[in-house]
């Protein structure tokens, strides 16, 4: 099964880098590359509750269920329904302290995915090894955009109860 995997470092500590990832809305869309809209179905996240997303695009769109939810360390995700090319999508996001500073976060984000048809499948996994590795670099990069934004990180500590 073919996994990109993308990591970096932000100034923030792992509680709020990990609510920064959880942010929705226009708070979302400030630094989220990726989507168009996302829309929670559910009352919070959690494990088993489901999330639609729509690509930047507008044309693909994904219905996702999280398979884990553990603030401040790591969320997972799988497909429940998306691209007619994608046979299975699973990604999860890990959050973890900088070893040198605690006020610092390593944040690595992990997909892996199966194509099909059968057929076509080892030609469309090396082409969709390129194509989600360059997507995920750059939402990873606005991600920690939005790690140093007033407004995306004031959202976050809201969320945490913080002020």
């Amino acid at each position: 099964m073919p996994l990109v995997e993308s990591r970096l470092e932000v100034p923030l500590d792992p509680a709020t880098a990990f609510a920064v990832s959880q942010t929705t809305g226009e708070v979302r869309l400030r630094w989220d590359r990726f989507i168009d809209a996302q829309q929670l179905l559910g009352e919070a996240p959690a494990k088993g509750v489901q999330t639609r997303t729509v690509h930047r695009s507008r044309v693909l769109s994904m219905l996702s269920e999280y398979v884990s939810y553990n603030p401040p360390t790591n969320v997972g995700m799988r497909m429940i329904d998306g691209p007619w090319f994608f046979e299975s999508f699973a990604g999860g996001w890990r959050f973890v302290p900088h070893p040198d500073d605690p006020g610092r976060s390593i944040v690595t984000w992990r997909y892996s995915f199966r194509c099909r048809p059968a057929w076509l499948a080892p030609l469309a996994e090396r082409i969709g090894m390129r194509v989600l590795q360059r997507d995920i670099d750059r939402r990873l990069a606005g991600y920690a955009e939005g790690c140093s934004d007033p407004v995306v990180v004031a959202a976050a500590r809201r969320s945490l109860g913080e002020s």
